[in-house]
């Protein structure tokens, strides 16, 4: 169904979170599975994959042309899980208490250091892009989120959190945090600590490519929500063999998908994996909003 702008606001339902609606036309499989598989950890697939980046490299030296300083793979990355979500929301559930959710919004965190040196601190921003984003809004609200955090002295409001988290001796911290996973389980953690959990969201984000490292899988946290973590590497050439039987150099990225399973069926899954390369290889349609924005089904 598509997505109608004008359309009011769901109404919060019984069994319904705060950051996501329960849904409830589930098959019978998906609603026996999260029984099953109760962890994260147990119920995680692990794909891998490249693109070959000859038109990413023209397309990110066009927006950088265009005045998009340090537009780069990041966004194109982003960007193109905010549009796949448009089209296949499904892959925005999360689970919590056995139950499959569909987010309210789409989250998207990824970790960066205040300075560019072994030893420097290092926080979690998360970005709050819409399904109908482009490229150049992504970069610019991701861009905008980094620079205030980097800016700011006393590290963004999840700095704060961890900081006091800190002080409290380690008995009563694991105790603390046996009582925020039983609030999370039933969906009672205050918005304020859903909106700046790292832990909470739709996807998480790692470049292993600014370190000069092929990417690594990446496990999903048992504590929060988040169901997938994408990790992407540094760009590499490889000799190809075209269809005349030449020798061409190419360029490629590697990355590596951590799923959790229970969220969509594998054929959801799949379907939502060909369009993450479909757009990867054709950025330049992620420069104009989708036609039709798709909700999840109730």
């Amino acid at each position: 169904m598509a997505k109608d702008k004008t359309q009011k606001k769901r109404r919060r339902r019984l069994g319904d979170r705060k950051d996501g609606r329960k849904v409830r036309s589930l098959c019978p499989m998906n609603y026996v599975a999260p029984y099953i598989m109760p962890d994260r950890g147990a119920a995680s697939n692990y794909i891998e994959d490249r693109v070959d980046t000859a038109k990413m490299d023209d397309y990110i030296a066009k927006k950088r042309a265009e005045g998009l300083k340090g537009f780069g793979a990041l966004h194109v990355f982003i960007a193109t899980y905010v549009r796949v979500v448009s089209q296949r929301p499904g892959i925005n559930r999360f689970i919590s208490r056995q139950k499959i959710f569909a987010r309210n919004n789409i989250e998207v965190m990824l970790t960066i250091k205040k300075e560019l040196s072994l030893n420097s601190d290092e926080t979690v921003v998360k970005v709050k892009p819409q399904a109908d984003f482009t490229a150049e809004q992504v970069y610019r609200q991701l861009n905008e989120v980094i620079a205030k955090d980097r800016e700011s002295a006393e590290g963004n409001a999840m700095d704060s959190v961890a900081k006091l988290l800190s002080y409290i001796p380690g008995l009563f911290l694991k105790f603390i945090v046996w009582f925020l996973k039983t609030l999370d389980y039933f969906g009672l953690l205050p918005r304020f600590l859903l909106d700046v959990s790292p832990f909470h969201g739709s996807m998480f984000i790692t470049s292993m490519g600014s370190l000069g490292i092929p990417p690594i899988y990446h496990h999903l946290y048992d504590f929060g929500n988040v169901p997938i973590f994408i990790s992407y590497g540094a760009k590499y050439r490889e000799n190809y063999i075209n269809d005349k039987g030449e020798v061409e150099k190419r360029s490629y990225i590697d990355y590596k998908i951590v799923t959790d399973e229970r969220t969509c069926d594998g054929h959801y899954y799949a379907s939502a994996l060909k369009l993450i390369r479909y757009y990867m290889q054709n950025p330049h349609l992620l420069d104009s909003p989708p036609e039709q924005v798709f909700e999840d089904i109730d």
